[in-house]
């Protein structure tokens, strides 16, 4: 999963740069704007973004503001500190999936197309669900090593 994703999010972030860098050269140095390359560049750029937050879900790198860490001394406390956080992050993001749910839904139903070049906003439209799925997932998986985590403590 590591190589996979390590290639996904380059190949996507080179088609983002690569795509502004055309943006730039056509529009601003030859005068001469590409039709359609807005709509285009919407797919990799709103797959990147959540992709690159399904990774920092994946690697646990998400930035976290919890001022409870400096007040609790022990390695247990902090342990369940963590649970709990896990656990909220959770319910919300499971609250959130089921409106991403609705939403691919009524996305499936409508199936909008760009106003240029007809593309179906459906295939930008379900990065969502897909994300929040793959981040709920990991959620999971990393609550799951908490809960194991406390039980060898409490069992040392």
């Amino acid at each position: 999963m590591d190589t996979l994703s390590k290639y996904l999010l380059t190949t996507l972030i080179c088609v983002v740069a690569l795509g502004q860098f055309v943006q730039v050269i056509t529009r601003y140095v030859l005068q001469v704007p590409v039709m359609g390359l807005e709509e285009t560049m919407l797919y990799p750029t709103l797959w990147l973004y959540i992709l690159g937050s399904v990774n920092a879900s994946r690697e646990n790198t998400h930035i976290r503001a919890n001022v409870l860490e400096i007040f609790i001394k022990t390695e247990r406390g902090h342990n369940i500190l963590a649970i709990l956080g896990e656990i909220i992050s959770l319910i919300i993001g499971l609250w959130l999936l089921s409106w991403a749910w609705d939403y691919t839904q009524y996305a499936w139903r409508v199936w909008r197309e760009s106003p240029t070049l007809y593309i179906p906003t459906f295939y930008s439209d379900i990065a969502l669900l897909v994300g929040l799925g793959l981040m709920m997932a990991y959620t999971a998986s990393h609550l799951a090593a908490h809960v194991r985590r406390l039980a060898q403590g409490s069992a040392s």
